[in-house]
């Protein structure tokens, strides 16, 4: 028997004296803790499982071996299906100048995170973990790693994507490592990676799934047709799914007229609000619009659930995965054959100036210049690029963006043109062109060589706009045999030659504009990795400036002898202000603008009134009654001789006015 180590304490049993009161909350509270207790023993936390799956399948990565339109893929198979909360992956090979690597992580429900693109530049091979939690992003690794044995791995990054897209969606099936070689001359050899995934067992859930269809696949130009919506709960879902939303941004080439069915839909938002669906039940909306996409432009319209309140075990909402059950996609092809339109006629009412690529320079791999224009001064031209790499092609003249002439939009003898030949990583990558001119002009005009499409490659998509002292002018794009034009977009349906002008698209435009924004990549029929694709930007032909010059004259009772200035009225003895506008409408500057106004008869000029601004209600600046001195000059000038007002301006520059305010009695 064991004893007790010290003299044993008398208990103060005045602790077990309860008054009434005092013993109901006790038992309460000890109500309350049994119940608490048997609610965690009845629903224990989930418990989380981590496991690593392994691929040590060696092979070569070069630009031949592991192109990215048909990269190295490494399978990590899952059997077990569980929800996934967090993911890691080890990735190890060589290969000198890691920036020629492109990696991705794809899910069984076709969810792509990147892993690296095209970074680290000349330093060689990789050996990394790629951890969401890591402190220092994987854009930052500019150093050499080693060929030791892994794992474990050298060091930790997290990727350029975010792994935490795949939280929540279903461990098992085939998850797939993507690796390509996206620029020539380096190789290397890859050595293993693991996978490892952390999961928690599967929550109750509600099985959503989503259909889409189009009434008419072959419309023509003008025909009404509907979109029908369906999106379903599964009859073997646990939950209701409540604050259902689908996604579903109408195409370019079909104009919304109304829509019915169940909920409610912004055709603005695009965002069809259906609320809740019990299990076993299918929510219906049907779109109806007109078709106003050109003859053989085939529109492709896409949804997708994009919020849910109950977890789904195969698909995500909105995370833009076309291979799960709640994403759909509907198209129609415009019945008819296309040919090249027409574009209109360029009018230039004091002639034109054509920069000419053949009688210009331009280094190759450079992405700006600066260029004399006759009669309109130094245009700027710059390029730039997001979300891909400009390509180095021997054959269209070497480092992109290039001069070339291979490329040439039919005509014959060849001409030259600015080339941008690209890869992108993705459907929203893109290279934006800018002119940037020293004085608006009234027209501009210029063809777009080689926009056109490859199936399983790229679909090229161009949007031209510009602007007039920061206004928006939208230009008017005619087509090609290969591309469609909706609004200031066109669109590559086709194939195209290089000495074809199937793919020609001209930009044509007919109000004053003084930047020109050229912006080129992809639209929806591409795949989630474009490949190579390029335009060129030919001849551009500007109307030369001209000013435009309009005159209002307006005027207001500011007083008058029997009312003061409360209501007055234009009676003798009345004060009078007139106020003369000159607007510059045009595109070009006028010069030595000069406005004579003859007193109105039965008036007086009331001297030293005369002020002068840039609009009526801003004109304030003081100007004295001669036409002599400084305020002739701050910048407008202004004076009276006998009956005549004159006003001045050496200069008028497009979109700017000159007012001139006066006073006169009326008598």
């Amino acid at each position: 028997m064991h004893g007790h180590s010290g003299p044993m304490q008398r208990q103060d049993q005045s602790r077990y004296c309860w008054r009434g009161g005092q013993h109901a909350q006790f038992i309460r509270a000890l109500t309350v803790l049994v119940g608490l207790a048997l609610s965690l023993v009845a629903n224990p936390a989930a418990a989380q499982t981590s496991t690593t799956y392994s691929n040590t399948t060696t092979g070569t990565i070069s630009e031949t071996a592991t192109t990215c339109t048909s990269p190295m893929v490494r399978n990590f198979t899952v059997s077990a299906n569980a929800q996934v909360t967090d993911v890691n992956i080890g990735v190890q090979f060589s290969h000198s100048y890691r920036g020629d690597i492109r990696a991705t992580l794809v899910s069984p429900t076709g969810t792509v995170v990147n892993l690296i693109t095209n970074l680290g530049a000349g330093a060689d091979n990789l050996n990394v973990l790629f951890d969401d939690s890591a402190a220092t992003s994987i854009t930052t690794h500019s150093a050499n790693d080693n060929t030791a044995a892994a794992p474990p791995y050298q060091r930790t990054f997290s990727p350029e994507g975010s792994l935490a897209s795949f939280n929540g969606q279903g461990s098992a099936g085939t998850w797939q490592l993507t690796i390509c070689d996206s620029l020539n001359g380096d190789t290397g050899n890859f050595t293993r990676a693991d996978l490892t995934l952390t999961t928690v067992p599967m929550a109750p859930s509600a099985d959503l799934s989503l259909t889409k269809s189009v009434s008419n696949a072959a419309p023509a130009v003008g025909a009404s047709i509907n979109y029908v919506l369906s999106v379903t709960n599964a009859s073997g879902s646990a939950l209701t799914a409540t604050g259902v939303t689908v996604q579903d941004m109408l195409p370019a080439g079909f104009a919304f007229t109304g829509a019915s069915g169940f909920g409610s839909y912004n055709s603005s938002t695009g965002v069809w609000t259906v609320g809740s669906i019990p299990p076993g039940t299918t929510r219906t909306l049907t779109i109806t619009g007109t078709v106003t996409a050109t003859a053989g432009a085939t529109i492709t319209n896409i949804a997708e659930v994009s919020a849910s309140s109950a977890f789904d075990f195969d698909s995500t909402p909105g995370n833009g995965a076309a291979g799960e059950d709640d994403y759909d996609t509907a198209s129609f092809t415009v019945s008819g054959t296309r040919v090249a339109g027409t574009p209109p006629t360029l009018v230039c009412p004091v002639g034109s100036t054509v920069h000419d690529w053949d009688s210009v320079s331009w280094t190759a791999g450079t992405t700006s210049g600066s260029y004399a224009l006759a009669a309109i001064g130094t245009m700027n031209f710059n390029i730039s690029i997001s979300g891909g790499v400009f390509l180095n092609n021997a054959t269209y003249g070497g480092q992109s963006p290039t001069r070339q002439n291979v490329v040439t939009g039919g005509f014959s003898p060849a001409q030259f043109s600015i080339f941008e030949i690209v890869d992108m990583t993705s459907q929203a990558g893109s290279v934006s062109s800018v002119f940037t001119l020293p004085t608006a002009v009234p027209g501009v005009q210029f063809r777009l060589f080689d926009i056109d499409y490859a199936a399983g490659q790229f679909a090229d998509r161009v949007t031209v706009t510009g602007s007039f002292n920061g206004s928006p002018v939208t230009p008017v794009l005619t087509n090609g045999v290969s591309n469609y034009v909706i609004g200031n977009s066109a669109y590559g349906d086709g194939t195209s030659a290089d000495a074809s002008a199937n793919g020609n698209v001209v930009v044509t435009f007919t109000a004053p504009v003084d930047t020109i924004t050229v912006e080129y990549g992809n639209h929806s029929l591409a795949p989630a990795n474009p490949g190579q694709q390029a335009i060129a930007i030919h001849d551009v032909t500007f109307c030369r400036p001209t000013a435009n010059l309009t005159i209002a004259k307006t005027s207001s009772v500011v007083s008058d002898p029997t009312n003061g200035t409360t209501d007055p009225k234009a009676i003798p003895g009345a004060a009078m202000r007139y106020c003369i506008l000159v607007t510059n409408n045009g595109s070009g500057t006028a010069t030595s603008v000069n406005v004579a106004d003859a007193l109105p008869a039965a008036t007086t000029f009331v001297p030293g009134s005369l002020r002068s601004g840039t609009s009526c209600a801003g004109a304030t600046t003081i100007e004295d009654d001669n036409a002599s001195g400084g305020d002739e000059s701050d910048p407008f000038g202004a004076s009276i001789t006998g009956t005549t007002v004159t006003a001045t301006a050496p200069t008028l520059a497009p979109g700017t006015a000159l007012a001139i305010a006066f006073d006169v009695t009326i008598n």
